[in-house]
């Protein structure tokens, strides 16, 4: 049986283990409670963002890791927001690796917390404060929560896979550490190349509709109801997740060559220096957050020093 794994997604509330909901308005200097109401709306300025806990899973060293989101509810406004009083992680120091840019809409899975074996019950926070609304979320290991982001077990699907040399280590699933460095001049534009492959489905495959292939290896999703476009067989996303200044992309969705073994370049311009993180998001045919599965799609971070 194959379940369902909802994010918890904080909207001026935070999820506790097993889901209860607790208030998130946080006192603070300059800071006001909110009032919009529990759905907050979408819109171009002036919403908030929160952070979303997509669940726990365990590693492939057998340790313990949360994967986290967070959901910007602004179309056309984006936020950076130091690791500090505004944009915190407790316990522990407030900079626990998560973003710093924050991209418009829902951004799936886009930093891991490695956890301490004792972590046992404990709890950790994440509080994002933006346009003056303060939202948190609850960080745990309920076992209600957990996913496991390296395979469905419906269909045996894998996550997508980067390289970011032709001969290079292989990176695929959640984001951990720094898969690549680079060195930029400002004002330059980079380039920056990904090899990306994925596999499909292994298993539980449904039968192509007219006109198509067979499910697996970069076969097309089959057609959905009428006026829906069903998301490509593969695809990759590069957005700012760290730096001073803008990051400039050419293409941020770049073409994936299939003939010259999934190679993708799109060139990133930067504003001032400094340094930087750029995340790469790695969709299958089950799109943008696995379709609510947590299954399968691939984030990984690159550091670039701009100079």
């Amino acid at each position: 049986m194959r379940v369902r794994q909802f994010a918890c997604v904080g909207v001026l509330l935070s999820c506790a283990a097993g889901g209860a909901l607790l208030g998130a308005q946080q006192p603070g200097v300059g800071q006001t409670p909110s009032s919009l109401p529990l759905t907050a709306p979408i819109r171009e300025r002036g919403s908030s963002v929160t952070p979303a806990f997509e669940g726990w899973y365990f590693d492939k060293d057998g340790s313990q890791r949360v994967m986290v989101g967070y959901f910007n509810r602004n179309t056309k406004q984006e936020f950076d927001i130091p690791a500090g009083p505004n944009n915190h992680i407790d316990p522990g120091p407030a900079d626990q690796g998560q973003p710093t840019h924050f991209n418009a809409g829902r951004q799936w899975g886009v930093f891991t917390i490695k956890l301490p074996k004792d972590f046992g019950t404990r709890k950790l926070s994440w509080t994002i404060v933006a346009n003056g609304f303060t939202n948190t979320i609850t960080l745990h290991t309920n076992p209600d929560y957990i996913v496991e982001p390296f395979m469905d077990a419906a269909n045996r699907n894998t996550p997508p896979t980067f390289k970011f040399q032709p001969n290079g280590p292989i990176v695929t699933g959640p984001p951990q550490g720094i898969a690549e460095k680079y060195t930029a001049a400002v004002g330059v534009p980079l380039a920056i190349t990904v090899w990306v492959a994925d596999e499909g489905a292994k298993i539980n495959v449904p039968e192509p509709r007219a006109g198509r292939g067979r499910g697996g290896r970069g076969a097309e999703p089959a057609a959905g109801p009428a006026g829906f476009t069903p998301p490509p067989a593969i695809a990759v996303t590069w957005t700012k997740f760290r730096g001073p200044g803008d990051v400039t992309f050419d293409n941020n969705k770049p073409a994936i060559d299939r003939a010259a073994d999934g190679k993708a370049v799109t060139h990133a311009t930067f504003s001032a220096p400094g340094e930087y993180i750029l995340r790469i998001e790695g969709n299958d045919s089950t799109g943008s957050g696995g379709g609510g599965f947590q299954c399968c799609w691939s984030n990984a971070h690159v550091s670039v020093t701009a100079k």
